[in-house]
């Protein structure tokens, strides 16, 4: 099923859409944010697709959008933002503090200016959102966390199952260090991860390692190194490379400090997506890979 909002562009007779791309489950969050969009995003020159994740024909649909050239936004929760409940139903508790990310070409933003990031950043933290970056833990730690994405997003980024790429990081691993190797998976009801905060995993961990999962923002946040995917959002701040484990990079506070001013510009709520602030950042992105 897909909202369609449309207009007619003058001097052109071309019709522009914005097709906001709703999943079928009727209490989806996306049944939430598309109005938002609708009306904080303009008809200009070009159609624009939105997704909510990458489940059901998702992935089919960007595939034939990429292949035809065609601009597609991911949406999803944000990268410093209050949880949402996400089962056994999806709930917002509180819309001002509640930040998603709309990123153009994939799922991770790696683009954007840290202008104004640092107002973004004091904002966030009145709100009471875990934000700031106090320092890289002194002591070696005991464990390796591995943290894999979904096994939807790994099949798609890595080409492998959720199981064989953990088990290829696993075995790169055993070649390099004797700590021991833990996994956490996503918390969902029933499973070991479930009702278990990701600090509990992280106390005492020397790094944690994931491929695109925001597990590696948590990481940063609690003073642990992370090693990640070339395209995952803190791709800036991690080891390029598993052979780096026992020696994992720790760029100074004020690297870490400018990267989270990119999380904090890339994240809207819906009062901003609905306005127009979210585009007005959008358009003025340039294709320029963000560094610190």
């Amino acid at each position: 099923m897909e909202n369609v909002r449309d207009k007619l562009w003058k001097g052109t007779q071309k019709v522009i859409m914005i097709y906001c791309h709703a999943m079928q489950k009727v209490d989806c969050l996306s049944h939430q944010i598309w109005p938002a969009i609708e009306k904080g995003f303009p008809k200009d020159d070009k159609d624009k697709h939105f997704f909510w994740g990458l489940a059901e024909q998702n992935i089919n649909k960007i595939t034939q959008l990429e292949e035809d050239k065609t601009d597609w936004y991911y949406v999803d929760v944000g990268y410093l933002t209050e949880q949402i409940t996400r089962y056994p139903e999806p709930k917002i508790h509180d819309y001002d503090k509640t930040y998603f990310r709309i990123v153009k070409g994939s799922i991770h933003t790696l683009r954007g200016s840290i202008q104004g990031g640092e107002e973004r950043l004091k904002q966030l933290d009145e709100k009471g959102i875990r934000c700031t970056f106090d320092g890289w833990n002194m002591g070696e730690g005991d464990h390796i966390l591995i943290c894999p994405s979904s096994e939807t997003v790994t099949r798609r980024h890595n080409n492998l199952s959720q199981g064989r790429w953990v088990a290829s990081v696993m075995n790169k691993l055993t070649k390099l260090t004797n700590r021991d190797i833990r996994v956490r998976n996503k918390p969902r009801p029933g499973n070991e991860w479930w009702g278990k905060d990701i600090t509990e995993d992280l106390d005492g961990a020397h790094c944690l390692i994931t491929n695109m999962s925001l597990s590696a923002v948590d990481s940063v946040l609690s003073g642990i190194p992370i090693i990640t995917d070339t395209r995952n959002v803190a791709w800036p701040v991690s080891s390029r490379y598993i052979e780096f484990i026992n020696d994992p990079l720790k760029p100074t506070r004020h690297k870490v400090t400018q990267w989270l001013k990119l999380l904090a510009n890339n994240q809207f709520n819906l009062a901003e997506i609905e306005n127009g602030t979210a585009w007005e950042v959008l358009s003025k992105q340039s294709d320029k890979l963000f560094t610190v």
